[in-house]
């Protein structure tokens, strides 16, 4: 059978293929042949992120998304993630989790594939229900640790640099560089650039 690998790290400064050996020694182990690595920078909780499109864009009917684990591919919202779902059941993917044993075991049709299939999808929901919490308690959690430094008096945050920095990735984008371009030249992640660039045309 036919895969697609996908890897992602929230931040610039994480190491997005970290598992590659990992996925990539597992398909073998499995007979799957994997037709492309798709490794991005990008945070799970939104459905557009660059790599993932360009996956499902190049995806035929019948191949194996394979991740890691449910939260690599999604930290989305119930509306975002059941979106997702219907792109890869559009694309008729099959998504295999390297730490879900039950969507790779049974690769069978009939009454024990179905029942396999709607046990994995109970599944699948559940991790990615798991997944979008905990990033919602991290945050959390953040800001918490946020108004406590400010009730404190201390200073949170660094609004000069941000300042800077969203002045260098307009600057650099009305030049008509790519997301890219402007990334590396400002040194930080591609979504924030598109993240301030939405912002900015919103304006």
């Amino acid at each position: 059978m036919k895969a697609r690998v996908y890897l992602r790290a929230s931040t610039k400064k994480q190491d997005s293929k970290r598992a590659e050996s990992a996925l990539l020694e597992f398909a073998r182990n499995k007979s799957l042949k994997v037709l492309e690595t798709y490794c991005e920078n990008y945070s799970g909780t939104k459905l557009e992120r660059p790599e993932l499109n360009r996956l499902l864009q190049d995806s035929q009917q019948g191949e194996i998304l394979l991740v890691e684990s449910v939260d690599r591919l999604s930290r989305l919202s119930q509306e975002d993630f059941d979106t997702l779902k219907l792109r890869l059941s559009e694309k008729k993917l099959k998504l295999v989790v390297m730490d879900l044993p039950t969507t790779y075991e049974h690769f069978s049709e009939g009454v024990t594939g179905s029942i396999m299939g709607v046990i994995n999808n109970m599944l699948i929901d559940l991790m990615a229900t798991m997944a979008r919490l905990d990033q919602e308690k991290r945050v959390e959690r953040i800001r918490q640790g946020m108004e406590k430094a400010r009730a404190q008096g201390k200073r949170v945050g660094g609004r000069a640099k941000n300042q800077e920095l969203r002045n260098n990735i307009k600057k650099y984008s009305d030049r008509g560089m790519t997301a890219e371009e402007v990334s590396k030249l400002v040194d930080c992640g591609i979504a924030t650039v598109y993240r301030v660039r939405r912002e900015l045309n919103t304006k």
